[in-house]
């Protein structure tokens, strides 16, 4: 298998996920070709893009040394897949979350690709195995799971089929790289991954604390945002431990027993229904109205921020 060079990346899906993945190997230099079977959805995912390149210029948000028309005119679009699929070096499916439909898809990728290209999933959830088994090129599949919102936060989490093959994960993991994502390579898939592994388990405890009347939501989400979310935002858990006290090893030899009493003390999982996910929605609700444009000013509030940090981190690395 050949190694990743500059050449074209062809992205199956040009809804949120796929306008991402197209701005951010643009960025690098890549030639995009967005792939829709919905001819509007191509055309309006396109006048999007632009849009946001030149609100992320005017800014000084842009990645990459391109302008933002120089990115945008590595980008182009196509509705026949066979056509788009000629040259492709690396191949992004961003489809809906449907097991039925990005098999579908892939069945119709691994008939028409050839035995160099690679083929990566966005899926945040479904493993490899469900995916791309009884595929004919299954040793040219990975997943590679961006976060939302994928322009702003780098992680890509590579997660193999069983039967990958090892330079397919080492090729991807330097592709990542290359358009300044930050990826982690999973030895072996499992369920949920792993990001959302560590959010879950997060929100579940999160959950029990207003189920058991410990705290109200909105002080949950402040223990996050002003105490545990400050420092993992440029450190991990174990760099956070390593720190408060005198490296790793003394942490546990320290608090071990109380991070075993502690933990022996939490709840089964929590149904995520009734009253406790009444009352949290009602809470979030009073703070951002759950219509389109609430939402989307709020969440044009946090990526400014994520763009924030993501300078104040590369600036201070």
């Amino acid at each position: 298998m050949s190694r990743c060079g500059k050449g074209n990346i062809l992205i199956v899906g040009s809804g949120i996920v796929g306008r991402s993945w197209a701005m951010l190997f643009a960025s690098a230099g890549y030639r995009v070709i967005l792939y829709d079977t919905v001819h509007q959805q191509v055309t309006s995912a396109l006048e999007d893009i632009r849009q946001q390149l030149n609100e992320l210029e005017r800014n000084c948000n842009l990645r990459g040394t391109l302008t933002s028309k120089e990115q945008m005119d590595l980008i182009s679009t196509c509705s026949n897949l066979a056509q788009a699929i000629e040259g492709a070096i690396f191949i992004q499916e961003c489809v809906p979350e449907n097991l039925e439909l990005k098999r579908k898809v892939f069945q119709e990728l691994d008939d028409l690709m050839n035995d160099d290209v690679i083929l990566s999933s966005s899926t945040s959830c479904i493993l490899p195995s469900k995916l791309f088994s009884d595929l004919k090129h299954v040793k040219q599949c990975i997943v590679s799971h961006p976060v939302n919102p994928t322009y702003y936060i780098p992680l890509v989490e590579l997660v193999p089929h069983p039967e990958t093959h090892p330079a397919v994960l080492e090729q991807t993991y330097t592709l990542m790289k290359d358009i300044g994502q930050s990826p982690v390579k999973l030895a072996k898939e499992i369920d949920g991954f792993v990001l959302n592994r560590i959010q879950y388990a997060i929100i579940g405890e999160s959950w029990r604390l207003v189920k058991d009347g410990v705290l109200s939501p909105d002080d949950v989400d402040l223990v996050m945002s002003a105490g545990l979310g400050m420092r993992y935002a440029f450190m991990g858990p174990f760099e956070t431990i390593h720190l408060n006290a005198e490296g790793l090893k003394n942490y546990c030899e320290r608090y071990d027993e109380g991070m075993q009493r502690v933990l022996s003390s939490f709840g089964p999982v929590p149904e995520f229904s009734g009253e406790v996910m009444e009352k949290i929605n009602q809470t979030m609700s009073q703070k951002i109205s759950p219509n389109p444009e609430s939402l989307n000013a709020r969440r044009l509030w946090r990526e400014a921020h994520l763009a924030a940090l993501a300078k104040l981190k590369s600036d201070n690395k």
